[in-house]
């Protein structure tokens, strides 16, 4: 096995894309191990690498780590993302959640029934132009700083920009009355291992299709 992290998955976003931007950012390279069957993830439970009978996993530094916030937890304070004490730490774990809510909503749209798409859209709209971005807008303008936290590069941007992102594949206008976060999307593409990352050919995973869903739903008898 190298010494890359190798990450165990499906092939598409879900849980493991922030885990996935968080990595490069952080400049680090992966591999991926696409788990495509139901029988390959009862084989992975069977085998006892997945301690909670879940997925993602990640292989690094000679564990096999389970739970997608502890993982995260743990790639930002290796790789200096996490703030430089813990005051820090408990405002990037605020602002992590809250944009994990929204991403929550956005992760679980494509399995939305034809008969609640739209509702379920406009809920997505509403939830990050009323409740989420004006959170973010107010601490950038406050501060007047490049990033989140400490001025410097964490966790909080990664996950923000991918939030945005996210969203703006939905809802293509939803940052018009947020100039700071217009700013910040801007500077955050523009730091070089994000810049990379956002790359047709990257690990990136496109957004979700029906063949995604079909595939999701397959493997996790959803």
């Amino acid at each position: 096995m190298s010494g890359k992290p190798r990450l165990t998955y499906i092939n598409g976003r879900g849980r493991m894309e922030p885990i996935r931007w968080l990595l490069a950012a952080a400049g680090v390279e992966f591999e991926e191990n696409f788990v495509e069957t139901k029988e390959q993830l009862e084989k992975l439970i069977k085998g006892g690498d997945l301690l909670f009978q879940q997925v993602p996993m990640v292989e690094i530094d000679g564990m096999k780590m389970v739970q997608t916030r502890a993982i995260l937890c743990y790639i930002a304070g290796k790789y200096n993302l996490y703030g430089k004490d813990l005051k820090e730490r408990a405002l990037i774990d605020m602002y992590v959640e809250g944009i994990t809510d929204l991403m929550q909503m956005v992760m679980m749209f494509p399995f939305s029934p034809a008969e609640a798409k739209a509702k379920n859209l406009a809920s997505i709209e509403e939830k990050a132009t009323k409740r989420y971005f004006p959170v973010f807008e107010k601490i950038l303008k406050q501060h007047g700083q490049d990033f989140l936290v400490g001025n410097r590069l964490s966790w909080a941007d990664v996950q923000l920009l991918e939030a945005i992102l996210a969203v703006e594949e939905k809802v293509p206008a939803v940052l018009s009355g947020f100039p700071q976060l217009q700013a910040f999307k801007t500077k955050m593409s523009n730091v070089p291992t994000i810049k990379k990352f956002l790359q047709p050919g990257s690990a990136r995973k496109p957004p979700p299709d029906e063949n995604y869903v079909a595939l999701v739903m397959s493997i996790f008898n959803l």
